[in-house]
Formats: C-alpha cells, structure tokens, sequence
C-alpha cells in the first residue's frame, strides 16, 4: 500500500508518497494523477490511500524548511530506478546541507568518472526532491544547471541552506 499526500511548502505544493517507512516520492506541484500512475508501474496491484504524512516525510519537510535541514537525512526511502540510478540518487544523499558538488565529482564518487553526462540524467530523473538532494548538484564551473523544479526553486533551496551562490 502506498500513503499520498499534496503538501504546502515555501517552494509551493509537493506531491508526497511512501510506502510502510519509507519515501518513495517527493514531487514539485499537486500533481496526484501523474504520482498515482507511477507508483502504478512500479506495484500494479497496490492499493494508493490519502495520508496526512506518508513515511514521516511531512513532518521531516517542515522540520528541513524551518531550517532542520538534517531533518529530512533521516527519512528512509525506497528507489524505484535502474541499477545506475540508485547509484547516482545515494550518492547524492551524501552531500550535506550548504554543500555543493558537481556531475563529475558525483561520477567519480560512484566510480564512473567518464559518465558524467549519465549521472547528469539520472540526476533529473530523481523521484524524491529535497530529500535526495539533487538541487545541490551544480556545474563544475560553479553555475546553477538544470533543475526539475526550475533554477528559482532550485537558488531558493540552496539559499536557504547557507550556500552562497556565484552570481
């Protein structure tokens, strides 16, 4: 079974769904039609129920936006991606708050160094905003590069952690 909710936070709604403990979507908008089909593909027979805080993600997200940013480390989730993918999406997760690192620095932590363009798309390809922390990924340059939820959403988050952004 999974457990969906449409969160309000300071960078708008965020479709949310876990399943049991752990967090299986983090999602930028109200978007339960696109969530519930997905999760659909992933589990055909899975039942999809209303939760006011699937996984604890909730409480975690509005502990991150009051500046908790730890908060949401702590969530357990569940990847849905291929083999690289989860590779790249853990990664990830081990950049900290108010820290930054680039594609290729992501690549050689996975031990892929050439495939930098790779870890550039399955970055994009992230499930759980926020929580698996894509927005920190930047260009080796330093520039703010592509971002599912837009580059505003993405300065805003960065911002908010403390990182101090070239302009």
């Amino acid at each position: 079974m999974f457990r969906l909710t449409v969160h309000r936070s300071p960078v708008g709604p965020l479709t949310v769904a876990g399943r049991a403990d752990r967090l299986v979507i983090v999602r930028f908008g109200d978007d339960r039609e696109w969530v519930s089909r997905f999760l659909q593909r992933q589990e055909p027979n899975a039942a999809i129920v209303d939760h006011g805080d699937p996984a604890g993600a909730i409480t975690a997200l509005d502990r991150y936006f009051a500046g908790d940013f730890g908060a949401v480390d702590r969530l357990e989730v569940e990847f849905y991606g291929t083999g690289f993918q989860r590779r790249v999406w853990t990664a990830l997760r081990s950049v900290g708050p108010g820290r930054t690192a680039s594609y290729s620095e992501i690549a050689s932590a996975i031990g892929a160094p050439s495939a930098t363009r790779a870890v550039g798309a399955a970055n994009g390809a992230n499930p759980i905003a926020i929580v698996v922390p894509c927005h920190r990924i930047i260009g080796t340059s330093g520039a703010l590069v592509g971002y599912g939820g837009g580059l505003d959403r993405k300065r805003w988050l960065l911002e908010h952690e403390g990182v101090l952004l070239k302009m």
